[in-house]
C-alpha cells in the first residue's frame, strides 16, 4: 500500500447526523472567524477561503442518511460566523446591516462553498444508489 493511501486512512472518519454536521459547521465557521478578526483584522477573504474546506469536510463527514443536510447547514453556518467579523455602526440594527452587507459583498464564497458541499455530497450518492443497484444484481442473478 502506498505512503499517500496510509497517511489518508489515519486522517479521521467521523458520521455525522444531520444536526451534528449543522452544528460541526457552525461552530466551526464562528470559531475560525473569530480566529480571522485577531489574526487579520476581519479579512473577510481569509473567511472566505477558510470556508471552502469546512464546507468539503461538512460533507465528507455526514452520514449516508442525512446527506442532504450538508448542503443546507453550510450557508447556515456562513451566517452565523459572519457575526464577530461583519462591520457594525453599533447595536442591533447596526450589526444586522453589517450581516446583510458582507453577505451581499460576499456572495461568491458562500455560493462556492454551497457548490462543494452540494458535489460531494452528489458523488456520494451517486456512489450509494450504485453500489446498492449492484447489490441487488447481485441478489437477483
Amino acid at each position: 500500500m502506498s505512503p499517500l493511501v496510509q497517511a489518508v486512512r489515519r486522517f479521521p472518519n467521523p458520521r455525522l447526523t444531520g444536526l451534528g454536521s449543522g452544528l460541526f459547521c457552525a461552530a466551526s465557521m464562528f470559531a475560525l472567524a473569530c480566529l480571522d478578526a485577531l489574526l487579520f483584522g476581519s479579512s473577510l477573504v481569509v473567511y472566505g477561503v477558510l470556508f471552502l474546506p469546512v464546507c468539503a469536510l461538512t460533507a465528507v463527514w455526514v452520514r449516508r442518511a442525512d446527506l442532504v443536510t450538508a448542503v443546507v447547514a453550510v450557508p447556515i453556518a456562513f451566517a452565523v460566523g459572519l457575526l464577530p467579523i461583519a462591520d457594525s455602526d453599533g447595536g442591533l440594527f447596526g450589526r444586522l446591516m453589517g450581516l446583510v452587507t458582507a453577505l451581499a459583498l460576499h456572495a461568491g464564497w458562500l455560493y462556492g462553498g454551497t457548490l462543494v458541499a452540494g458535489l460531494i455530497v452528489t458523488v456520494r450518492k451517486v456512489r450509494m444508489m450504485s453500489r446498492r443497484a449492484a447489490q441487488q444484481r447481485r441478489r437477483v442473478g
